[in-house]
């Protein structure tokens, strides 16, 4: 089918209307490795969703030449055309991802979908052979995450959680002056998240053209399309998200791990006070303050009021550090160099550019997959204790909540069927055929 910019989208959009749920091909083009269009240096990206988060990682992808773009699915036909739009005529997009993964030329994957398809997504991604670049918050579960990591450690494949803030020196420097001791022994630390927001009262209506309204909710309840419920406003959901204590909860509270010292383990409680919407719309908390306990380390309290940023507290001074400025008390604190016997963290100046380059070497990123569990895991426990409304204790090694039955209920989700959570088999060789080749031409 051919697209013009005149008729494009209004064709577009009337083939998927007639589709229905089947998947839409369009001219499938020959790219990445299994054509001659490009180098062998190059690495051949898919998109599982293509709304505006996926927009933005789009054009931060470009910066990169040896990226380029061969297929995307989406469940809403508007958004798939919208890939076309920025890739060109000719760009095969599908409603159902599994049909990107079944491509030999795609070497990697973007996932930005709604919270509660990332696991399903990562899960059958990891075991179709490719390598993984996934927005955060990694999962809408701690088990989900579970899950992720054994997913993709199973399957040997290379993943980047989308918590860019690790690539932005400052966040660095303030971790690395923390950890080195440069405002003395840390005693606390402090997120500030921001509040969420009220609303959702708006009627359910009709579901539009082109969207696979089922698909979307996936593993959620059944329920009548709302607008405030779809695309970005799904974040206020519990059923699909985690509120803001996902949203930024997820950034911060990583950024306030890696100063610690805790990424890789975690909190062995975590509880605090809130307030919620009234029913019927938004259901995610709207203020809050959480304390989360950690063995050998100092406690993070994470706020729903306060400058938005991470402020570390010592015994000799302070550090704050947010998106737009790193500032200290003392105010000279925040300009010390490193000295060479100091403790350096991993540096990534580009996540997009560090997720590549890992791809090309097999090493681990910046914001592994265990990361990206252990930070969400976090979040998942603040709101676990909000909505209980009791002290939630912990074992970041075993991973499971202690002496509460009703709270440990909640690490996982039920599932609507037929959307259950992939099996996570041992190797990728059990998915993929023996014949299907990988970059550089390794066989999976």
């Amino acid at each position: 089918m051919a697209i013009t910019q005149e008729t494009g989208r209004r064709d577009f959009m009337k083939t998927m209307i007639k589709a229905g749920t089947a998947p839409l091909v369009i001219s499938a083009a020959t790219l990445g490795r299994g054509g001659a269009v490009a180098a062998n240096d190059r690495i051949a990206l898919g998109f599982v969703a293509f709304g505006s988060r996926a927009g933005q990682l789009l054009n931060d992808f470009r910066r990169h030449p040896q990226a380029h773009y061969v297929a995307a699915a989406d469940v809403d036909a508007g958004r798939r055309w919208n890939f076309v739009k920025e890739i060109g005529e000719g760009t095969p997009t599908f409603n159902d991802y599994r049909h990107v993964l079944d491509r030999s030329d795609i070497d990697a994957v973007v996932i930005a979908t709604p919270d509660h398809w990332h696991a399903a997504a990562i899960i059958d991604s990891a075991q179709a052979g490719k390598d993984i670049y996934c927005e955060k918050p990694l999962t809408l579960t701690i088990d989900e995450g579970k899950q992720c990591v054994k997913a993709v450690r199973n399957a040997g494949r290379v993943f980047q959680t989308g918590s860019q803030q690790r690539s932005d020196w400052k966040f660095r420097h303030a971790c690395e002056l923390v950890r080195n001791g440069y405002i003395g022994d840390l005693k606390q630390i402090d997120t500030y998240i921001g509040e969420g927001p009220t609303g959702g009262h708006d009627p359910n209506v009709g579901v539009p053209p082109g969207l696979d309204w089922d698909r979307w909710l996936g593993q959620a309840p059944m329920v009548p399309y709302r607008v405030t419920r779809c695309h970005y406003e799904f974040r206020w959901w519990y059923a699909y998200s985690g509120g803001k204590l996902t949203d930024w909860g997820a950034h911060h509270n990583d950024i306030a791990q890696w100063g610690n010292g805790t990424e890789e383990t975690g909190p062995i409680s975590a509880e605090g006070t809130a307030t919620f919407p009234e029913p019927g719309g938004y259901d995610t908390a709207i203020t809050f303050d959480i304390r989360f306990e950690y063995k050998d380390a100092a406690p993070v309290i994470c706020h729903s009021t306060g400058d938005n940023g991470i402020k570390f507290t010592g015994t000799k001074g302070e550090i704050f550090v947010s998106r737009s400025e790193i500032k200290s008390t003392p105010e000279d604190i925040k300009d010390i160099e490193l000295k060479s016997n100091d403790l350096h963290l991993y540096k990534s100046d580009n996540h997009q550019g560090n997720f590549l380059e890992c791809v090309k070497t097999r090493e681990d990123p910046i914001c592994r997959v265990e990361i990206g569990h252990r930070s969400v895991t976090v979040c998942h426990l603040a709101n676990i204790a909000i909505r209980l409304g009791r002290k939630i204790n912990w074992d970041p090694d075993q991973e499971t909540i202690l002496d509460d039955e009703e709270a440990r209920a909640w690490l996982e989700r039920p599932r609507r069927d037929p959307y259950q959570l992939p099996k996570v088999y041992g190797t990728a060789r059990k998915r993929v055929r023996s014949t299907r080749r990988g970059l550089f031409g390794q066989v999976f």
